[in-house]
C-alpha cells in the first residue's frame, strides 16, 4: 500500500495521468478481490473485506501524506511504525530506516517523467 500511494500520488500532480492513477488503483482493487476469493473468502464477505482494505489504502495514504508534508521524520517514523509494523517494529531503528527510505523513493518518483510512469517504467531506490 505504501508503494501504491506514492505513485499514486505522482499520478495526481499531472493532469494528463489522474487517469491513470485511477486506472490504478482500480486494478489494486481488482487484484485484491481476485485474491480474497483465491484464499476462500466467501462472496457474501468480500465487498466488506474490500471497504475495509479501501478504508485502509485510504487512512494510510493520508497519513503518509500528511507526514511528508512535515518536515522532519518523526511524524512520518510514526505514522510507518502504526502502518507498517502495527505499533511493533523488529528493531527501533526499523522505522526510521524506512521513513529514509520513503524520502528516497518519493524523490525518485516525482524525478521520473510521468510517461515513464504510465509506460510502466518505475524506479525506486534499494531498500
Amino acid at each position: 500500500m505504501l508503494h501504491l500511494a506514492l505513485i499514486i500520488d505522482r499520478l495526481a500532480e499531472e493532469p494528463e495521468s489522474r487517469e491513470a492513477g485511477q486506472a490504478l488503483f482500480d486494478h489494486f482493487c481488482q487484484d485484491m478481490d481476485y485474491n480474497l476469493r483465491e484464499m476462500g473468502i466467501g462472496d457474501l464477505s468480500v465487498p466488506k473485506e474490500m471497504q475495509r482494505i479501501g478504508q485502509a489504502f485510504y487512512g494510510r495514504a493520508q497519513a503518509y501524506r500528511s507526514a511528508l508534508s512535515v518536515d522532519g521524520e518523526a511524524a512520518l517514523v510514526e505514522a510507518l511504525t502504526r502502518n507498517v509494523y502495527a505499533g511493533s517494529p523488529p528493531t527501533p531503528e526499523a522505522p526510521g530506516h524506512l521513513a529514509a527510505y520513503v524520502r528516497e523513493a518519493v524523490r525518485d518518483v516525482r524525478a521520473q517523467r510521468v510517461g515513464d510512469l504510465l509506460a510502466g517504467k518505475l524506479n525506486l531506490p534499494k531498500p
